[in-house]
């Protein structure tokens, strides 16, 4: 495959025609009110299209679009190797427009293209084929009741579900979701993040292209505190699935509580504690993949690695390297197939985040690189990494989610207080331990409480493995075939003999 050049992606993305509209019915849909808002690209500040500005009205049509599509059993009735071949050939669209979708998602939201080529639309694919490829292997149960009856233990789909998803991988946590409720036979009605609304719709279209009926995907653009709540709160979506902040995630708890008690599933912030030992040899190369690991996607990751927990005897091996992997994640042109990191997603966020630099100086930890915004005669929203050191774990950059390029190091005694560092937070999604000692390792695996634990790595991913946290990081899991667990009923039927 042709590596592109930096023109060739600057030349596209000049004469792209971006479509910007939702998708209700299997058509393209103004806001019936008529109102827009405007895409910014986080790049330069460059205007990208107006949205649909969509509110309850929409989210109504939509649900009533989705309802009937479930009732009529157009998708939902399908076998499910009918609805395998429409999710394979879907994959497959994907693949073919992947250039397209890798631009859109660069523009809309400033990861690198290069990550989004590489990473984002490969992974979104995969998705599509591996629910596609999975969903006719899910089989129902016969319970092993006594001689006198028959049970049936069968999986039915949830009906109506909807995804509220977030801006920092737009088609990524998109897929997560769409992926297993459509191959479940569910229809689905997704709500992009404001921020990022441009490659939703698009892969709405593409599922169309592939054979997915109308009125089983559809897309409703707008803000949150319209759309998502007139979703949250709509008494005909059976299910509303959620990849977002713990706050907004709570708001959902309460919309479901104030309407129909629709099923729920979170997967929310994360503040990852990474623990680097002296009993793991080689200091440095944990050190360095830490640092990719914090910075990649310019730290806007849940998972994100961003309390680094280090003894005391090689915290300062781990803050050199530290600062010389920092040299090489200088923010530059996302339409770069060489640039590492990108813009944060835009000027508010932006804003956001470097405010921390002076809650941590207040705080009493020390900057010891970054902390300032960058590139910005270019119009985008740039940060430098960061790196604070003598954080103390009581301290804000230690307990709440950044959601940027910047790291908190926290120098402990020994194993049994990175422990404890480690388990003092709000949070439990994802968390890292570094040893060469297999007992170690098993040991602190079982004790930190957190969804998922990397042992000499970070960030490993695949499809067959299962995504969520505890505590306020969320109810549920993304990925595996656990998730298709989120988009069914269970229904006990039984049979007297």
């Amino acid at each position: 495959m042709t590596q592109q050049t930096t023109a060739h992606w600057h030349a596209a993305a000049k004469s792209m025609k971006i479509r910007a509209h939702g998708i209700i019915g299997g058509k393209s849909t103004q806001a019936q009110s008529g109102k827009t808002f405007a895409s910014v690209s986080p790049i330069d500040g460059a205007h990208l299209a107006e949205v649909p500005l969509m509110d309850s009205a929409d989210v109504d049509m939509a649900v009533a679009s989705a309802r009937t599509a479930f009732e009529d059993g157009r998708w939902s009735h399908q076998p499910p190797a009918a609805r395998k071949a429409v999710l394979m050939r879907f994959a497959e669209l994907i693949r073919e427009s992947r250039d397209e979708l890798a631009l859109l998602e660069t523009l809309d939201m400033g990861k690198p293209i290069a990550d989004s080529l590489s990473i984002d639309v490969r992974a979104v694919a995969n998705c599509y084929s591996y629910y596609g490829e999975a969903l006719d292997k899910v089989y129902d149960e016969v319970a092993p009741t006594g001689k006198d009856f028959f049970a049936m233990v069968t999986k039915e789909p949830l009906g109506v579900v909807a995804a509220v998803v977030p801006w920092n991988f737009p088609m990524l946590m998109a897929s997560w979701k769409v992926a297993p409720a459509l191959a479940m036979g569910n229809s689905v009605i997704l709500k992009p993040a404001e921020q990022s609304s441009l490659t939703a719709i698009r892969l709405a279209e593409l599922a169309l292209e592939a054979g997915v009926p109308e009125g089983v995907f559809n897309v409703v653009t707008g803000l949150g505190p319209d759309v998502g709540r007139a979703l949250g709160m709509h008494m005909d979506i059976d299910g509303l699935f959620f990849t977002g902040s713990t706050q907004v995630g709570k708001y959902f708890m309460e919309y479901a509580a104030k309407s129909n008690l629709k099923k729920i599933g979170l997967e929310l912030g994360g503040k990852s504690p990474n623990i680097i030992l002296s009993s793991y040899r080689d200091t440095a190369h944990a050190a360095r993949v830490s640092a990719n690991s914090a910075w990649f996607n310019q730290g806007e990751m849940c998972t994100c690695p961003s309390r680094l927990i280090v003894e005391d005897s090689i915290h300062d091996e781990v803050i050199e390297v530290l600062k010389d992997v920092a040299k090489t994640y200088a923010p530059g042109d996302p339409l770069d197939p060489a640039t590492s990191m990108g813009a944060l997603v835009d000027a508010r966020h932006t804003q956001r985040v470097l405010g921390f630099v002076d809650i941590a100086r207040e705080e009493g930890a020390d900057v010891v690189i970054g902390g300032r915004k960058t590139r910005e005669k270019t119009g985008g929203s740039y940060v430098e990494p960061t790196i604070f050191d003598n954080v103390t774990n009581d301290m804000r950059v230690a307990q709440e989610e950044i959601f940027g390029p910047m790291i908190s190091v926290i120098s402990v005694k020994d194993q049994d207080e990175a422990i404890k560092v480690a388990n003092d937070s709000p949070y439990g999604l994802a968390s890292a331990v570094w040893t060469d000692d297999l007992s170690t390792a098993h040991k602190m695996s079982s004790k930190i409480r957190a969804g998922m634990v990397y042992v000499n790595c970070y960030d490993a991913d695949d499809m067959t493995t299962p995504f969520g946290g505890y505590k306020q990081s969320g109810i549920g899991r993304d990925k595996s075939l656990h998730a298709l667990d989120k988009y069914v009923e269970l229904k006990a039927t039984w049979i007297k003999l």
